[in-house]
């Protein structure tokens, strides 16, 4: 008698499954900062015209939303509490799940300094969606304590008067303003940088719109100590 053989595909499915690398709530989540970022970028660009920090630099028409200040602060407006909620709910969710600890951590200078190295010699490698290189680790890191520092500028140049403590500590309004700047700046970087890379690696876009493979916790925890 012939033995039975086991199909590739029952085989996956007696695979023992674990959750997917990006559970449905962190896509939700991504898509929707992705949306509302763009709004609060090209509508702050908008505001960021009535009144340059930079003289002689202002952006286009094409890049602005809002043909004119006011209308750019509507929508700027409307735009920061999908993205202060969606924002709080998304650090929550990465505390409490453990999301963060596993996949931004821990960090070692001389893994930065080699990918930083690998990458410029174009040795970009996404064998593991799994695991963060450094740099990929330290650009999060940075772009939530950037996001973070957005919601309290942004609160202090909206409301001078009444958070006028909040004002003079970051050195008055016009301070205020300019670090509200380099923290766009640094988003717009990093959107930058993560487009480039999601091209550069379609994969990683996919499994930002499926889910990517299925990783057991434990493992995820493993190789977050290993990397």
């Amino acid at each position: 008698m012939s033995q039975a053989k086991t199909s590739p595909v029952t085989a996956v499915r007696a695979a023992p499954a674990g959750r997917r690398l990006h559970p449905l709530p962190v896509r939700i989540m991504h898509w929707i900062n992705a949306a509302v970022m763009l709004i609060m970028i090209t509508s702050g660009w908008g505001i960021y015209d009535d009144d340059p920090i930079i003289r002689g630099f202002v952006f286009g028409s094409f890049w602005r939303l809002g043909d004119w200040a006011a209308w750019s602060l509507n929508w700027h407006f409307a735009g920061m509490w999908f993205l202060a909620i969606n924002g709080l709910i998304y650090l929550i969710y990465g505390i409490v799940s453990g999301r963060f600890r596993e996949r931004l951590l821990p960090i070692r200078p001389a893994e930065v300094v080699q990918t930083v190295v690998e990458t410029l010699h174009f040795k970009i490698a996404h064998e593991d969606l799994t695991v963060y290189n450094a740099v990929q680790k330290l650009l999060y890191i940075i772009v939530i304590l950037a996001g973070i520092s957005q919601v309290v500028t942004g609160v202090a140049i909206w409301k001078p008067i009444q958070f006028s403590g909040l004002v003079s500590l970051l050195g008055g309004f016009q301070s205020a303003r300019v670090l509200h700047f380099i923290g766009m700046a640094v988003i717009v970087g990093f959107v930058a940088v993560h487009v480039a890379l999601a091209l550069l690696v379609p994969k990683t876009l996919w499994a930002m719109l499926q889910g990517g493979p299925r990783v057991k916790p434990s493992t995820r925890v493993q190789r977050g100590v290993k990397s």
